[in-house]
């Protein structure tokens, strides 16, 4: 059996969701640890197959000493060249620990339900298939780090996903959601469906019927590429990067600055 996976969850209640399914089903166990209710994080990943940060209500912004604590952690997997994943704000933390900025977006528009994405030359080297339409449940978004591969585009939020080192990865959508995941949020976040640009609650299930198969057969594929960085596929992802430009500034994106939640079930 592979050593476990770490799994940083932010809330008491939180799940790693779809992710544990697929690990799950290839044994390999699961490390699950939650900072912010007093777990250590270890002080190398020697004895870990790799690490995934996952959303939560903070902000990669936040003057919060977990927070910063986190975004410092992941050096480790940085410097081990370990398989490090991070989803929505764990895709934030990477962001913001590669020195790129984290920001609210200039008209207030947050990204809630379902949106489309385009994937990148580069993208399609990690996963030849990807989704239309991926989930979101998010208020920030980050530019694109230096040395960074864009993975994915969208249009409020233009870095969707990028890889680094060939070993770490930024998804800002949540591939991660199950069902009742999506009615947890939808219930109790049930005001994040009110701001700017976010999706209707029954909309949220409705692209599930028709997108969630596509993002299932997405992970599954993912999840396998992202657990075996061979010197191949590293060069295969930067020879597709190679043959395109780097993405435009996006007008929309506002200044930086820090956001707090106002719901405990809200992920970044």
């Amino acid at each position: 059996m592979r050593p476990p996976i770490l799994i940083v969850l932010h809330g008491e209640l939180s799940t790693p969701g779809r992710i544990a399914i697929q690990l799950r089903n290839r044994d390999i166990p699961l490390d699950v640890r939650r900072p912010r209710f007093g777990d250590d994080l270890p002080k190398t990943l020697e004895e870990h197959s790799g690490a995934v940060i996952f959303g939560g209500p903070q902000s990669a912004n936040d003057d919060d000493e977990i927070v910063k604590r986190e975004i410092d952690w992941i050096g480790v997997a940085l410097k081990e060249k370990k398989p490090f994943l991070g989803i929505c704000l764990g895709a934030q933390m990477l962001a913001k620990r590669l020195g790129a900025r984290v920001y609210k977006h200039a008209d207030g528009h947050a990204e809630v339900g379902y949106y489309p994405i385009r994937p990148t030359a580069a993208g399609r080297a990690v996963c030849k298939d990807w989704p239309g339409h991926v989930y979101q449940w998010h208020r920030e978004g980050f530019d694109l780090p230096d040395k960074a591969v864009m993975l994915a585009e969208g249009d409020s939020f233009p870095v969707q996903a990028f890889s680094y080192g060939g070993t770490a990865y930024a998804l800002q959508f949540h591939m991660d959601v199950t069902h009742a995941t999506m009615c947890r949020w939808t219930t109790r976040g049930h005001e994040r469906m009110a701001l700017p640009n976010a999706k209707p609650r029954e909309t949220h299930f409705e692209g599930r019927l028709m997108h969630d198969p596509a993002c299932r057969a997405w992970l599954s594929e993912f999840i396998d590429h992202w657990l075996a960085p061979t010197p191949a596929n590293t060069a295969k992802v930067k020879a597709a990067a190679a043959r395109i430009a780097p993405p435009k500034p996006s007008l929309a994106n506002g200044g930086g600055g820090q956001r707090r939640g106002t719901s405990r079930v809200s992920t970044r």
